[in-house]
């Protein structure tokens, strides 16, 4: 039998719990539920905004010499930046 998901436990202003909760309601959820998804959606945003990337000093040289080359010309991507919205045919 899995383990229970252990509780996590937020303090709230009742103000605050009355924007939550019509939050849920309009999304059609529980209070539960909704903080909890909004929760995990917030913390995956602040990991991936906090990534840090670390490169070899072997590596630096070539790694340089790709971030300051010119950009190169990709015709299926200049053919899609010249096509208009697909609603809009």
């Amino acid at each position: 039998m899995p383990a229970p998901n252990p509780l996590v436990s937020v303090r709230v202003s009742p103000s605050e719990r009355d924007l939550l909760e019509a939050a849920a309601a309009q999304a059609r959820t529980n209070l539960s539920d909704f903080m909890r998804r909004k929760a995990l959606e917030a913390a995956e945003l602040a990991l991936l905004d906090h990534r840090i990337i670390t490169i070899p000093a072997a590596d630096w040289e070539r790694f340089e010499a790709w971030a300051l080359a010119p950009a190169k010309q990709v015709p299926a991507l200049r053919d899609l930046a010249a096509a208009g919205p697909a609603w809009q045919d």
